[in-house]
């Protein structure tokens, strides 16, 4: 099945496709306190909320969002047109870790909120993301930590190993070793996670009832319902997730191997 058609499906009522607060991401944009012709770049925006709230707040920013999914960038053009028709986004439908900038260290805002993955886990990604970033900019990740020792059961039900993700504080030391200083921090809480997992469930089955003929529907269901149980034993005490805020130097990126 097509990746970016199930995650459609399963995050059709996800205003951010992640498990933070609207109030959470609020206080974010709030605190980001962006300078008028600030340059922001979001890669794997997604739906797009974060990039285009910050454009309403910050009307004088440009910013440039990428993401995979021809479904997240159509409905993010859409809303862009809706809601800040003035403001100066572009939205690149392409994979984000082949993104390079015009220019490298050039830009005041740097995120990634929730796809580590496609930079190959949360070093992978600060070290990609410093490189974009100017000096005294802000790089804003989104990722998993271990509230506590994994069991090998929910590993095996959610196909990761227990080094895939690191603990809260060692998220944080990562930012450290590549020269980055945490600054702040949102936490999610178990009621983020739960509105977050039980959208997919609602979701998913909402849509297999209106798609019967769909030949995906078995594969959906399926999915979505290994996943619901893995997160109902294991998930919802073991794995949390966090926003990261740090801040870079103004000495340009720090090489690490």
């Amino acid at each position: 099945m097509d990746m970016w058609k199930f995650f459609d499906i399963t995050h059709r009522d996800h205003i951010v496709c992640n498990p933070m607060s609207l109030e959470k991401l609020e206080q974010l944009i709030t605190l980001l306190s962006l300078k008028p012709g600030a340059r922001v770049l979001d890669i794997a925006t997604g739906k797009g909320e974060f990039l285009i709230r910050l454009a309403e707040r910050y009307p004088q920013m440009t910013g440039t969002g990428v993401d995979f999914s021809p479904y997240c960038i159509a409905d993010v053009r859409k809303k862009h047109q809706e809601r800040v028709p003035d403001a100066q986004l572009r939205f690149l439908e392409m994979d984000g870790a082949k993104y390079v900038p015009e220019t490298l260290e050039s830009f005041d805002l740097v995120a990634c909120i929730g796809a580590s993955w496609i930079y190959g886990g949360h070093r992978g990604t600060l070290n990609a993301l410093q490189k974009m970033a100017a000096p005294e900019s802000l790089i804003v990740v989104g990722e998993p930590y271990w509230r506590h020792e994994p069991e090998r059961e929910y590993l095996e039900a959610i196909g990761v190993t227990r080094n895939d993700f690191g603990t809260h504080y060692q998220n944080v030391e990562i930012g450290r070793e590549h020269g980055l200083e945490v600054v702040y921090t949102l936490v999610s809480s178990r009621d983020d996670w739960d509105r977050y997992e039980g959208l997919q469930w609602y979701a998913a089955e909402t849509w297999a009832s209106n798609h019967r003929d769909d030949p995906d529907v078995d594969t959906v269901l399926k999915r979505v319902r290994a996943s619901k149980t893995a997160y109902l034993m294991w998930g919802r005490d073991t794995l949390g997730w966090a926003i990261y805020v740090f801040k870079k130097g103004g000495c340009g990126p720090v090489a690490v191997g």
